[in-house]
């Protein structure tokens, strides 16, 4: 028993030690390869629209994710679909890495919830 927690202690420690190496994406040059983005989200990611999401402070994974799913195909929206086409891997951890380091404005959900 005691070596197995002693394992689990070591797997997480791994894990959360390894975690920066694998967030590589540079804010710096995120912050110009999404310019294009700045026209509904905000230069600062906090969108004045409430049609459009506020970028600013969402997780770094989550912006990947969603990011990749516009361009696979797995999340339907032409316009998404169309910005993304072109972003390489590394363009998309640059631009998530530039809006998740970036202060949000989002204090409630109220008016930024579909049907509110």
């Amino acid at each position: 028993m005691q070596r197995a927690l002693a394992l689990l202690s070591c797997g997480a420690f791994l894990a959360l030690a390894s975690a920066p190496l694998l967030a590589s994406g540079n804010a710096a040059n995120g912050k110009t390869k999404a310019a294009a983005c700045f026209a509904c989200h905000g230069t600062d990611g906090n969108a004045v629209d409430p049609q459009y999401p506020r970028l600013a402070g969402q997780y770094n994974a989550y912006i990947q994710q969603v990011l990749h799913e516009y361009k696979s195909g797995g999340r339907d929206n032409p316009i998404m679909k169309g910005m993304v086409s072109t972003l390489s891997d590394q363009d998309i951890e640059d631009v998530a890495a530039y809006f998740s380091s970036l202060p949000t404005k989002l204090d409630t959900l109220k008016g930024h919830v579909q049907g509110d």
